[in-house]
C-alpha cells in the first residue's frame, strides 16, 4: 500500500514535465502528504502542447457514488483488481492520471527489547523509499470527477498499487505502480482501453528503489519537514 508519500512543489514538477497548463494555485512541496487531502496530478492536456498539472482529493470517490460521506480506505487500488472491482474499473480503462513525487514511506515490521526488564516489545519502523538518482517518479494514478449534492465537482484520485519488488519487499508487501517515462502517453491516453492493455503497462513498473529507516515523526500527520527525511 501507500498511505504517506513526498510531494514535490511546482517548480520542480514543471522543470521534469513539460506543463502545458497548470492550475492557479502554487502547489508546495509536501514531506507528509496524507489521504484525503489536496494533491497534485498530471492529466494528458488536450488542446494544448504538454501535460495539465491540476489537484485532486487523494481518496478515490466514483461519479455514481450518491452517499453524503466518502468512502473510505479508497486511496489505494490494487492493480490485481481494479479491472473487475465496480468501484475502479471505469477509471481503470479510461480515466488515469499520473501522481508526481519524490519518495514514499512504508512501516516494517520491528521488535525491540526494554533496556530495563527485557521484555520483547513489537513496533513499526517507518522507511523512506525512493529512486537511487532521488529523481522525481510518477505514480500511475486513477482520477474520478465527483460532485457532492449541493457541491462543486472536484477530481478525486488513488494511486495503483502492486506487490513489492524485490528491493523493498523487506519493508512491505505492497507498494505504488510507478511508471516509466516510456509509458506516460500510453497511460495518459483517455480513449478506452482494455483491461489487457492497461495491465500491460503497469508490467513495465519501475522496480528498483532504494530505503532506509526514518524518524517515528511521520507518524503525526502535522509534522511536515525536511527532517523527516533524514536516516535514523
Amino acid at each position: 500500500m501507500c498511505g504517506r508519500y513526498v510531494s514535490p512543489d511546482q517548480a520542480a514538477i514543471e522543470r521534469v514535465w513539460h506543463i502545458g497548463r497548470h492550475s492557479s494555485n502554487p502547489l508546495k512541496r509536501c514531506f507528509n502528504v496524507l489521504p484525503t487531502t489536496s494533491i497534485p496530478i498530471l492529466l494528458g492536456a488536450r488542446d494544448v502542447d504538454g501535460l495539465e498539472l491540476c489537484e485532486a482529493r487523494w481518496g478515490f470517490i466514483p461519479f455514481w457514488w450518491k452517499q453524503a460521506k466518502p468512502p473510505t480506505h479508497c486511496f489505494n487500488a490494487r492493480s490485481e483488481d481494479a479491472a473487475k472491482k465496480p468501484m475502479w474499473r471505469d477509471a481503470y480503462r479510461k480515466s488515469r492520471c499520473l501522481i508526481p513525487a519524490e519518495g514514499w514511506y512504508e512501516w516494517k515490521a520491528a521488535e525491540k527489547a526494554n533496556p530495563e526488564t527485557g521484555e520483547i516489545r513489537a513496533y513499526k519502523q517507518p522507511h523512506y523509499i525512493a529512486r537511487r538518482d532521488r529523481k522525481l517518479l510518477a505514480f500511475a494514478g486513477l482520477m474520478s470527477p465527483w460532485t457532492q449534492e449541493g457541491g462543486n465537482a472536484r477530481l478525486t484520485c488513488a494511486i495503483v498499487t502492486r506487490p513489492a519488488a524485490p528491493s523493498v519487499a523487506d519493508v512491505h508487501d505492497r507498494m505504488p505502480v510507478v511508471l516509466p517515462e516510456s509509458v506516460f502517453d500510453a497511460w495518459l491516453n483517455p480513449a478506452p482501453q482494455t483491461p489487457e492493455a492497461v495491465a500491460s503497462l503497469i508490467e513495465t513498473a519501475q522496480l528498483d528503489f532504494q530505503h532506509y529507516a526514518v524518524s517515528n515523526r511521520i507518524n503525526t500527520a502535522k509534522n511536515n519537514d525536511e527532517g523527516l527525511l533524514v536516516p535514523v
